[in-house]
């Protein structure tokens, strides 16, 4: 069950007017700590409400509030065939971010439904934070801080990163932005997967291509790049996990279900691996067994939220809702290719 929004919340001139409710975003936050995307919405004349639970909506209640819009601003929460059912008059989902594995594309091609993302703009912030969390694993800075709070005084080893291998499985928009920090930061050696058969390293990409198991074999830090697929779910699991050194380390900034989050529990509490950093999981907000497992750092899928790549998301996706609502053409509509892959995972 959901409120009707306060009138801060919802803009009722221009476009929007007289008939359905036009644009419900479902994404928070939304136009908190920079206003320009509802200014946007406002001085296009468009109607729109806000996901007034402030927080990722679930199904259920995603398919009982999308019901009178023609366009959703959205964010991870699962647009499926059910939703759709629900909403006989929605046209477009303008997703604020790049990943499409919450969103059933196959449903919404069926229903006629366009929609597009925002693939580039938060490729800054996920890879800078990616190399921050790397850092943190590296000199165990999460740790130290979770014992200063508790009273306790310990001084940490740790490693540098000249000294290390470094494998990156992504080398796409994200993977290939990581790759090159590490690089101007002097890594020792860096190699390279993706899950893409024809993807390869061209000049300006540093690294060494390598196979799967080779990377999880010789890499001190493992760093995940890819999308959630069909393919891709679970495909870290208790083999590949226990495959890498004892002491090395994994970081994943790009979906939730990529590493089995069961699996790598049960692995660090058997001793195994220097420690690893999570940003998403299957379950969000989560509340699972990593959380007590010392060495395992997690923060709450926040990789994308530095001030300017988020507002840039937000701003292209809004910009892209108005184009639809105006007629105009589109800069942003999902690739065929995009659409092939969940073909695959049927």
């Amino acid at each position: 069950c959901w409120i009707r929004p306060s009138p801060g919340e919802c803009n009722t001139n221009g476009i929007g007017a007289g008939g359905m409710r036009k644009v419900l975003v479902t994404t928070v936050p939304f136009g908190d700590r920079v206003r320009l995307p509802l200014d946007l919405l406002e001085a296009a004349g468009v109607e729109y409400v806000i996901n007034p639970l402030g927080r990722k909506l679930k199904e259920d209640e995603l398919a009982e509030m999308a019901v009178d819009f023609e366009v959703l601003i959205a964010g991870t929460e699962p647009i499926t065939e059910k939703v759709m059912s629900r909403a006989p008059g929605l046209r477009m989902i303008s997703r604020v971010g790049i990943g499409l594995d919450s969103v059933d594309l196959l449903a919404a091609e069926r229903r006629g439904i366009t929609v597009s993302y925002t693939p580039d703009a938060p490729a800054p912030a996920v890879a800078e934070l990616t190399i921050g969390l790397m850092f943190s694993l590296m000199r165990s800075i999460h740790v130290a801080n979770a014992q200063m709070h508790m009273g306790e005084w310990r001084r940490h080893f740790g490693r540098r990163v000249s000294e290390l291998t470094i494998g990156v499985m992504g080398a796409g928009r994200i993977g290939g932005r990581v790759l090159r920090h590490l690089a101007a930061l002097g890594a020792g050696r860096l190699l390279v997967n993706d899950t893409n058969p024809e993807c390869r390293l061209d000049s300006t990409m540093p690294g060494e291509w390598v196979e799967k198991d080779a990377l999880y074999r010789e890499a001190d830090i493992v760093s995940l790049h890819v999308p959630l697929t069909a393919q891709t779910k679970n495909m870290v699991r208790r083999e590949q996990l226990l495959g890498m050194k004892p002491d090395a380390m994994i970081v994943n900034t790009a979906r939730g279900g990529i590493i089995n989050e069961a699996d790598l529990a049960e692995v660090l509490r058997a001793g195994h691996l220097g420690g690893a950093a999570v940003d998403v999981f299957c379950e969000e907000p989560y509340n699972g067994e990593l959380s007590s497992i010392e060495r395992c750092l997690l923060t709450s899928h926040m990789v994308s939220m530095s001030i300017d790549c988020r507002t840039r998301m937000e701003m292209e996706a809004t910009e892209e809702a108005i184009r639809y609502l105006a007629g105009a053409p589109l800069q942003g509509v999902v690739p065929p290719a995009e659409y092939q892959v969940q073909r695959e995972g049927l």
